[in-house]
């Protein structure tokens, strides 16, 4: 398959990605692990679905390492936990949007790579900037509105940050087992929610969904975000464009922000508007050469790790 084939596929997730915010806040109320457990039980389901209609892909899964695996459940566990926190403790188009700094740090962590996916242009950096700045933007409003108690409102806010971090840096490492085949995301899946429902029975008191709402939200999320996503972008992570999927990304954030405006679950202002317009204009800088057609047609070899 082309390179720009595979990176299409991983777009697929952006689209889906762009419904996690909204989920999460319909299905607030969930405490984060055990909100994990439920919907990524969902998400090995249709990995699980996949490989018993397909006998071929249970043979690949001989090529699965204990370092796949590994990182596929730290990738997995620790961006949602992140994400779930933050969204409790601070205003979610605030938090929604730091949280979309991974697709600049997918950008920046690129350069680690070896080979033309490593090299950063003047583009993709100046792109990364302006997107930041739409990020501290995000922030500084979210400090004036006073919609969450300070405190609380920082604790929410480096949450989305830990989120993004964690998120960028799987994504990049998992170039490094290309040869893994993506249906080993139901695996990553089915430890994430055994490793979720774990500590949820530890540190946290269960809280079932009392609405018809909250319910059909978890079962959107194990089955969109939180389930299919993860099998494209995974795909298109080990065989299509880093650069492009990250920038291309940036467009998430104003998808993700006018779904929670039009469910009526956060409130517009200008400063937010300008903060989602500068995240996504630095996509648009950031993505230029895909846009100018100058993406390569030939997928990249496998990176073996060392």
């Amino acid at each position: 398959m082309s390179l720009r084939a595979a990176t299409a596929i991983g777009l697929i997730a952006v689209l889906l990605w762009s419904s996690l915010a909204t989920l999460t806040v319909l299905a607030s109320g969930v405490p984060p692990l055990q909100l994990e457990a439920m919907s990524f039980a969902l998400g090995a389901f249709i990995g699980l679905s996949y490989l018993l209609a397909a006998p071929g892909a249970r043979r690949e899964l001989r090529q699965l390492t204990g370092p796949a695996v590994l990182l596929g459940v730290a990738g997995l566990l620790g961006y949602h936990f992140f994400y779930f926190l933050s969204f409790n403790h601070a205003p979610p188009l605030q938090v929604n949007l730091i949280n979309y700094l991974w697709p600049l740090l997918i950008v920046l962590f690129s350069a680690l790579l070896p080979g033309e996916q490593g090299k950063l242009r003047w583009n993709h950096l100046a792109g990364a900037m302006l997107a930041l700045g739409g990020a501290a933007l995000a922030i500084m409003q979210g400090a004036n509105a006073g919609a969450a108690p300070s405190g609380s409102a920082v604790l929410g806010y480096g949450a989305a940050l830990a989120a993004a971090l964690t998120w960028a840096a799987y994504s990049v490492a998992t170039r490094l087992f290309a040869a893994v085949p993506s249906s080993a995301v139901t695996i990553y899946c089915a430890v994430t929610a055994l490793a979720a429902g774990t500590g949820h029975g530890l540190v946290e008191e269960t809280v079932w969904p009392l609405t018809g709402t909250q319910w059909l939200a978890i079962l959107l999320l194990g089955l969109g975000p939180i389930g299919l996503a993860f099998y494209v972008w995974d795909y298109g992570c080990k065989h299509g464009d880093l650069r492009v999927l990250g920038a291309a990304a940036y467009f998430a954030p104003l998808l993700s922000s006018a779904m929670l405006i039009l469910f009526g679950l956060a409130e517009a202002t200008p400063a937010l508007l300008a903060a989602a317009c500068a995240i996504t204009a630095g996509a648009l800088l950031a993505s230029k050469d895909l846009l100018l057609g100058r993406a390569g047609s030939a997928a990249p070899a496998p990176i073996s790790p060392r």
